[in-house]
């Protein structure tokens, strides 16, 4: 299987955190290569600056909208496109983001499904969400799918695996991963990657100590162990 793409999220409960910049350099020295932050909890030039470091320190940077409301989502994706990010994942208003994102070389990928509330949380059945993303995975301008598998009320190992059976397209599955089961369903259901922020700032993943380098290095290390 090709390895998973894990993006360290320098988030907590879907909000950057304030001294994000200062767990940067754990990424750096953690070899981490994929490293998010949210459009909420710091001001618009403090994200710029974030993003400035993440370059600084090697590694594709990801701007995740959790933002529902038109306007905010929309001015987000104007400073994503100012400061330049890598990716931009989430958001529900493809309609309106994906013809902003032309020609910008930023990867858009959009939430499926209905999403709520903050934290977000993914509504509906498995048919219900399979259709949205099988929609917009259509849609020229999008290259891949922001599942929240683990923020929904259904199973969500066989949530994924619908999801990634139904388009042909990458999917990358965000929100309250916390251990290695997940990540292992994650691969099984052939995602092409994850988010974790909350569970490695606060120490919860099982590791050898509750520090970040110690949780960064256990994760990496979920992404290619044997299955069971």
């Amino acid at each position: 299987m090709k390895p998973l793409d894990f993006i360290f999220m320098l988030t907590r409960h879907d909000r950057t955190v304030e001294d994000a910049a200062l767990h940067v350099d754990a990424a750096r020295r953690a070899g981490l290569r994929h490293v998010g932050f949210k459009d909420v909890g710091l001001s618009i030039p403090a994200l710029k600056a974030l993003r400035e470091s993440i370059r600084a320190a090697g590694a594709h940077s990801y701007l995740e909208v959790v933002s529902l409301d038109r306007d905010r989502e929309i001015a987000s994706v104007r400073a994503a496109i100012e400061m330049g990010v890598d990716c931009l994942l989430g958001g529900v208003h493809a309609d309106d983001v994906a013809p902003m994102l032309a020609g910008t070389g930023i990867r858009y990928y959009p939430f499926p499904g209905r999403v709520s509330g903050h934290p977000s949380i993914l509504e509906g059945e498995e048919a219900e969400i399979v259709a949205s993303a099988r929609a917009l995975a259509a849609r020229p301008g999008v290259s891949g799918l922001d599942l929240l598998a683990y923020r929904s009320r259904i199973d969500a190992g066989a949530l994924i695996r619908a999801v990634c059976a139904a388009v042909d397209k990458p999917v990358i599955v965000a929100g309250s991963i916390e251990g290695p089961d997940q990540i292992d369903a994650v691969r099984i259901g052939a995602a092409a990657g994850f988010t974790i922020g909350t569970a490695a700032l606060d120490g919860r993943f099982p590791a050898s100590g509750p520090d970040l380098p110690s949780q960064l290095a256990a994760i990496s290390a979920a992404c290619s162990r044997a299955l069971h």
